[in-house]
């Protein structure tokens, strides 16, 4: 399941007004096993389930996730890249949050929010935004040099004026979402010094439910192009109802869509996003070019199984008990922090605008440290969409344990996952199962030849 693009703006919006939920994309990974297995592909449009197909007149299946010499040195030297950023950005983010406090240049957009007005939504109107941007500019620095990263692996094509244009508006939405977050705390801190982290959590609950519901709708248009994936694709819509069908979903056609990546990425994926009436699945159109039918259909049952098996609302529910925690620690810790520097940073007191880099600088440190937990309880619950993914579709696909496993294997060719990942680096930082784990999975799932009934699709 992608981590939703509403959850991940909270996330930002928490982070850079109050830092949380959102964690830096996980590489997927797996540990080399056998010689590159020559996996052959067909030309979207020719692909059929029916096996109508011009088959090849040699192809090796896939038995385990590998890569060739060349991918395999520049997958395992991404992954170093990648680990040591994670790590670095973190202390990076750390050090510009200390030094807006240091510079006391949050205590000075402070000093001009209450120059221009007493009434509160005023000033927060004044103060948030020159604060959201100087952080942003103060860690443009990382953004530059992962994008540098991506593009020279081959993992972006998106350009330069097309990435900025991009963060322009992200960063706009953090400017409103982060106003409106900063302008409750602060209200709730104000009107309940001791309560305030519970009060504040309680309202941050609908808050994340709400983007959920609307991130369809209004936030991924703003960075994306869509279509129905009846428009583009019936043949696989076709076969995708199968799936939801079966699995007892409401899924409509209607409610099936086409996404242009192409444009920023040669990568491909899948996933499943909303709630209620603004639940839908969407397809890359780089996943419609590269993979064959049952590849995807493969992927879509792997994602279907995240509403099917509520991860959905229980990664909300997770989520919220993270930030309840973790709301608790800050307000455990600010006091003393504010006592022992805030008077150097001329903050007057927890009440104070000024305060809120403290807040996000222990928010940081919190999440960093409980990152590990909820990356644990991600990969459980992607295994779990993997077996409901093998559950649902078989029958309906030939093979659908080598389905998987191919889609597993060109996916993960095309991101340069590493076939051997570092224990720690996965510990600290995958939110999904090493690819490695999720191709040996698929291969060997298979209850029904033991006589056993299958977990979730009976």
């Amino acid at each position: 399941m992608r981590k939703w693009l509403a959850l991940e703006i909270l996330g930002l919006a928490l982070t850079s007004t109050f830092s949380i939920i959102t964690s830096p994309q996980s590489l997927h990974a797996s540990p080399l096993t056998r010689e590159q297995a020559a996996v052959v592909r067909f030309p979207r449009g020719s692909d059929s389930l029916q096996g109508s197909v011009r088959q090849p007149e040699a192809q090796e299946k896939v038995t385990a996730y590998t890569l060739p010499p060349d991918l395999y040195k520049k997958a395992k030297t991404l992954s170093q890249i990648h680990f040591l950023f994670n790590l670095i950005s973190f202390f990076y983010g750390l050090f510009v949050l200390w030094l807006v406090l240091h510079w006391k240049l949050a205590a000075r957009y402070r000093d001009w929010a209450e120059k221009l007005s007493s009434n509160r939504f005023l000033q927060v109107c004044v103060f948030t935004p020159p604060l959201i941007l100087t952080i942003a500019l103060l860690e443009s620095p990382t953004a530059i040099y992962e994008h540098i990263v991506s593009r020279t692996y081959g993992l972006s094509i998106e350009g330069w004026g097309a990435l900025a244009w991009d963060y322009a508006k992200g960063i706009s939405i953090l400017i409103v979402l982060g106003g409106i977050l900063t302008w409750i705390l602060y209200g709730v801190i104000r009107r309940s010094p001791r309560r305030w982290w519970l009060y504040f959590w309680l309202v941050s609950l609908p808050i994340m439910v709400f983007l959920s519901f609307v991130e369809p709708f209004v936030i991924e248009p703003m960075f994306f192009k869509f279509a129905p994936l009846q428009e583009k694709d019936p043949a696989l819509v076709t076969q995708l109802e199968r799936v939801v069908e079966r699995s007892g979903l409401s899924i409509p056609s209607n409610r099936m869509f086409w996404m242009k990546a192409s444009d920023k990425t040669p990568l491909m994926n899948a996933y499943v996003t909303g709630l209620g009436a603004s639940k839908r699945i969407v397809v890359w159109d780089t996943t419609i070019e590269k993979e064959t039918a049952p590849e995807i259909v493969s992927a879509v049952g792997h994602e279907m199984g995240h509403y099917a098996l509520g991860h959905v609302w229980k990664g909300i529910i997770f989520s919220m008990a993270v930030l309840f925690v973790l709301l608790y620690l800050v307000y455990r810790c600010v006091g003393w922090v504010l006592a022992r520097w805030g008077p150097g940073w001329s903050i007057r007191g927890l009440d104070d605008w000024a305060s809120l880099p403290a807040l996000l600088l222990l928010l940081s440190i919190f999440s960093f440290v409980s990152d590990p937990i909820s990356n644990a309880y991600s990969r459980h619950i992607e295994h779990q969409a993997n077996l409901y993914g093998s559950e649902v579709t078989h029958g309906i696909l030939p093979d659908a344990g080598q389905a998987a496993a191919d889609s597993f294997q060109v996916e993960g060719e095309s991101s340069l996952s590493d076939p051997d990942p570092n224990p720690l680096n996965v510990f600290l930082f995958y939110d999904h199962p090493a690819i490695s784990d999720r191709v040996r999975f698929s291969l060997t799932y298979d209850p029904w030849a033991e006589g056993k009934q299958p977990q979730f699709v009976k």
